[in-house]
């Protein structure tokens, strides 16, 4: 009966003083350079939003029209699946330089995500140019609020009934108390 209780302490004492989230949940930005020029050409009538960026890749025109997102890379259309490995490892290498702490150095690169030889995987979102970086921290956290929150299995449905179980229990144990604290004690002797 006390299991959900002691777990929410533990996990809200852990929640309180945030040992680690600074570095498993800091943002990785893309490194920018100046934009040279303006990319006027790609832009039409039906164009709602233009983000340019230069990076070590070159010049980004992130064109938004009523189909979604387009990315062109020196003027040439580019979609996810047709970037090389060697530009992930680029753009995610130039990103993570100045933190060599935290990321080390990449060892592998598969699709648009870049693993580091300290276990971070650094994920390229094309479509939006940015970076999201995920380690055994970020994991180690993530178990913890999966503890807080009573997801214990990992299977929704279940979760769900023994939160509700775990709820109860907590409830229960809460009236208990307070019933024992208000009674008035029966003397034997």
């Amino acid at each position: 009966m006390l299991l959900p209780f002691i777990a929410w302490v533990v996990t809200g004492v852990f929640f309180f003083f945030k040992p680690g989230y600074q570095e498993a949940y800091q943002a990785l930005n893309i490194k920018q350079y100046p934009v040279a020029g303006l990319a006027e050409s790609l832009i039409d009538d039906s164009t709602l939003e233009v983000k340019q960026m230069q990076t070590i890749l070159g010049h980004h025109v992130l064109i938004k029209n009523s189909d979604g997102w387009r990315h062109f890379l020196d003027n040439n259309e580019v979609k996810k699946d047709e970037l090389t490995p060697e530009q992930i490892r680029l753009l995610v290498n130039d990103a993570i330089t100045q933190k060599k702490a935290r990321y080390g150095d990449i060892v592998s690169v598969d699709g648009v995500k870049a693993t580091t030889s300290t276990g971070v995987e650094v994920t390229v979102n094309w479509q939006g140019l940015s970076l999201r970086q995920y380690g055994q921290d970020t994991d180690f956290i993530n178990t913890i609020y999966d503890i807080h929150y009573l997801r214990w299995t990992g299977n929704k449905a279940f979760d769900q009934y023994l939160g509700v179980i775990g709820l109860m229990l907590v409830l229960l144990l809460a009236v208990l108390g307070t019933w024992m604290s208000l009674r008035k004690p029966t003397i034997k002797y």
